[in-house]
């Protein structure tokens, strides 16, 4: 096993202990073509009223015993760090930001056209960048980020994800950050993933796979437990794709399988998106905010026998072993 180094970095610098740790939120979705040529939309972008409403839902997080949140805004989802540097300034949550490139199927026509394979080949430059986030910082932020995300889902590995699974297994092998997934339970795409990664020499139990908490498949889970990795169980409020009565209950039921050691919690949910109509958003998923899981989750998970060891192996010990960087492999 790499050795480990004593840093997890965040947006104001390395700490040591990130305490009580949401795995897999979003604290802005931007859309910088719309805003940039529609500044009137309805859903208004300003960065210091975003900011303020933002940090103001991060402290009443901290006031109910969060301290980290890990921010999994990557490239093809509006990464915009300055914004979050600001939020950072006005709140005491610990914010961990990633590196990496969001997509189902095709890269961005500034990868998709170079590359191999692409239309005007060249040198693919992916994980290049990637490390250049981790150990230099995310534009002239100075703001390093501390995870590495990639994404497949329905459509399976296709050619543009495969490309960016294997620059993320190259920058985690470069730089010993962690990696983190979108996956599709429904398809148990997970599984895909783990080969995949396992192929450009990861080790598994560097690996997050996201989403897994959609599935109620205890064997599927199970297995990419075997492999090695962690379970994100990182949807609870987003009801439509699996009810709150089968999350908790699958929780529930491997952490009875002893399976406590293999899991995190989170929502998946944003401070402000420029994707969503709100008010919609409220109506069809009341439970999708940042306290869900405090306020709602947690209790339940007590009530059906969850320890308050186990609670605490989800929600701070596998979060800082996983965040804690080792060295390069």
């Amino acid at each position: 096993m790499p050795e480990r180094t004593a840093e997890i970095e965040t947006v104001t610098g390395p700490v040591r202990d990130p305490g009580a740790t949401l795995m897999h939120e979003h604290i802005f979705g931007l859309s910088p073509e719309i805003l940039w040529n529609w500044p009137d939309i309805p859903e208004g972008w300003d960065l210091e009223l975003r900011a303020r409403e933002a940090a103001d839902k991060l402290t009443e997080l901290k006031d109910h015993g969060i301290d980290t949140v890990v921010d999994l805004t990557v490239i093809g989802l509006g990464r915009y760090v300055p914004a979050v540097q600001r939020v950072a300034e006005l709140t005491e949550v610990n914010i961990v930001v990633a590196t990496g490139l969001y997509t189902y199927d095709a890269l961005p026509p500034y990868f998709g056209n170079r590359g191999p394979g692409s239309l005007f080949g060249g040198p693919d430059r992916l994980a290049e960048f990637f490390v250049r986030d981790i150990a230099e910082g995310i534009g002239d932020t100075g703001v390093k980020a501390g995870i590495l995300k990639c994404a497949s889902d329905h459509l399976g590995m296709t050619g543009g994800c495969e490309r960016v699974f294997r620059a993320v297994a190259q920058a985690h092998r470069a730089t010993g950050v962690p990696i983190t997934t979108h996956s599709h339970s429904a398809s148990r795409g997970g599984l895909e993933q783990q080969k995949l990664l396992a192929s450009e020499g990861v080790d598994l139990s560097r690996v997050v796979i996201g989403h897994a908490g959609d599935s109620t498949d205890l064997a599927y889970l199970e297995e990419l437990i075997a492999n090695g990795s962690y379970l994100g169980m990182d949807r609870f409020g987003i009801n439509t794709i699996s009810p709150f009565e089968d999350r908790v209950a699958t929780v529930a039921a491997l952490c009875e399988r002893g399976h406590a050691g293999r899991m995190v919690l989170s929502h998946d949910s944003y401070c402000f998106n420029d994707r969503f109509d709100h008010e919609v958003v409220r109506r069809r998923h009341p439970d999708y905010h940042l306290l869900h899981i405090s306020r709602d989750v947690l209790p339940e998970l007590r009530r059906r026998g969850v320890t308050e060891e186990q609670i605490h192996r989800m929600l701070v010990a596998n979060p800082r072993d996983i965040l804690t960087r080792r060295e390069p492999y």
